[in-house]
């Protein structure tokens, strides 16, 4: 047999509470996604300026080369693997063969486990690996990750559904209530832009769609669903309301915006694919948004830096991605006493939402905090510094304090914000039921619905949107287009004046956000 190489990045830790549960049948048959080296590395400019490439570009510049796909093929069927796609913009191959088959050709052994849920809801079945990889040495500089042999849920959903006997009491809203007391654009509606919509479990309904969009007395916008590694619109789970409250709240702030909504599993296969689908669809997105994550250390060192080139290659493409910066506070969850920032939003190529508590009537808040309500365990938004992405150049003077107990800054989380604390959350149909959604999950549709009916006002699209919206910020001060949150906190972090790592700049004034990105050139 060729000698194996190890594999960069590819190491997975133990995960708390795995139980042996099984073995993994040598004869079942896997699909795994190998993703490939760039040609030629993204030049920094076209990743953070305004002009964008077509897919096709992306492709033949910055793909995978024909060289690399064909010695990655040829290595492959060496070890009885069959290349079943080729996606070469993407730069993914997917490759079956049995287990034991990969097992030999990436050096390591499977296993059975049950572990827990990420959302609490009992254990999960699921393959399962620890340490790191191998690759043929014929393909060890040509291949970067190797996704899909351990199939651990990877990320959990950010939204937080009050209990029925709260919710009957809440000072909720409609999504239309919280886009006008953001002062939302006026004649827009999101015509003539898609938003993509990534799900890693549950589904929604059409008779849901219909009583939630007519008590709006709004006709239901057009929705897609897109299969991606075998995920599926499937409703029964708790992981519906995640669904539902996206769809909805994108659907009803941006109605005339086309969604397609993305269902994979939830694994880093399935959500770097599904993702990587998304951007490189036809017609391309206006806006990814993305409700789902976890922290940064759960990931492998590979998967989250293919996930992160996906979001880069959506910057190229003049795509933004919203993605949600998580709702337990600052330590994301983890029990070691440690901050941690939750991932993708901590990626510099996503736009991180986090949230906030809104009060207010017609087109006047009244009051706007930062969301935590830990006390009552509701939830608290996520935001921080991230461990393993340097400071962006367009955050460096917006304050960003140093990691947590280091000495240097990094990518600090998140960006902007809006309404999401469950106790004024949003209003929503949820497998027939009438509720009360909030979560930071609702913020990044929220956004997404702004994003696209900004790029329908400006006729552009907005790609890294960052680097327009932190232009001249300053640390301290309060940036033009939104509203400063400045009371609060989300446990190790505390809101004030300008960028804060609870609220980021701040919720949205849509109409000045509008102006500015009409004067930015953006």
């Amino acid at each position: 047999m060729p000698e194996l190489v190890p594999l960069p990045g590819s190491e997975r830790g133990a995960l708390p509470g795995a139980q042996q549960s099984g073995t993994v049948n040598p004869d079942e048959e896997i699909t795994v996604t190998l993703v490939l080296r760039r040609r030629a590395e993204l030049p920094q400019d076209l990743v953070t300026g305004s002009t964008t490439i077509t897919p096709a570009e992306l492709a033949a510049r910055y793909g995978a080369s024909p060289e690399d796909i064909k010695q990655a093929t040829e290595t492959a069927e060496e070890h009885g693997l069959r290349v079943t796609e080729i996606l070469p913009g993407q730069r993914l191959l997917k490759v079956a063969g049995t287990a034991a088959k990969l097992e030999a050709a990436f050096g390591t052994k499977l296993s059975q486990v049950e572990s827990p849920a990420p959302n609490g809801s009992g254990n999960v079945t699921h393959r399962y690996r620890t340490g790191g990889l191998s690759v043929p040495s014929a393909v060890h500089e040509v291949v970067t990750a190797v996704l899909g042999l351990d199939s651990r849920p990877q990320a959990r959903a950010q939204f937080r559904a009050l209990p029925q006997a709260k919710a009957s009491a809440a000072s909720s809203y409609t999504a239309l209530q919280v886009a006008d007391l953001y002062a939302f654009p006026a004649n827009t509606d999101g015509t003539g832009q898609t938003i993509a919509i990534i799900e890693l479990g549950g589904g929604y309904t059409t008779q849901d769609m219909q009583t939630y969009f007519s008590g709006l007395k709004m006709p239901v916008p057009s929705i897609t669903d897109v299969s991606v590694d075998g995920g599926k619109n499937t409703t029964g789970s708790q992981a519906d309301g995640e669904v539902e409250l996206d769809i909805q709240v994108a659907g009803a702030v941006a109605p005339k915006a086309a969604q397609k909504v993305y269902f994979a599993p939830n694994t880093d296969q399935g959500f770097i694919d599904a993702i990587s689908n998304a951007v490189h669809a036809t017609p391309t997105p206006t806006v990814v948004s993305i409700s789902w994550g976890g922290p940064e250390d759960s990931w492998a060192a590979a998967s989250r830096t293919s996930l992160d080139n996906a979001l880069a290659d959506a910057a190229t493409l003049g795509v933004t991605v919203c993605c949600a910066s998580g709702d337990n506070g600052s330590t994301d969850g983890a029990t070691d006493n440690k901050q941690h920032a939750d991932f993708p939003a901590s990626s510099p190529h996503a736009l991180a939402c986090g949230g906030t508590t809104l009060q207010g009537s017609g087109t006047t808040i009244s009051s706007e905090v930062v969301w935590n309500e830990t006390a009552s365990n509701e939830g608290a938004t996520g935001g921080g510094v991230s461990d393993v992405f340097a400071l962006p150049s367009w955050q460096a003077q917006a304050g960003v304090p140093n990691q947590s107990g280091g000495s240097t800054s990094g990518r600090g989380v998140p960006d902007v914000a809006g309404n999401a604390d469950p106790t004024t959350g949003y209003s929503v149909v949820v497998d027939g039921q009438q509720t009360v959604v909030g979560g930071t999950s609702a913020v990044a549709p929220l956004w997404a619905g702004l994003i696209a009916r900004l790029a329908q006002s400006t006729g552009k699209k907005f790609g890294l949107i960052q680097t327009s919206l932190y232009s001249g910020v300053t640390a301290g001060k309060a940036a033009t287009g939104f509203n400063d949150i400045t009371s609060g906190n989300n446990g190790a972090y505390s809101a004030g004046p300008g960028w804060d790592a609870c609220t980021g700049l701040g919720s949205p004034n849509g109409t000045n956000l509008l102006t500015l990105l009409k004067g930015s050139g953006s």
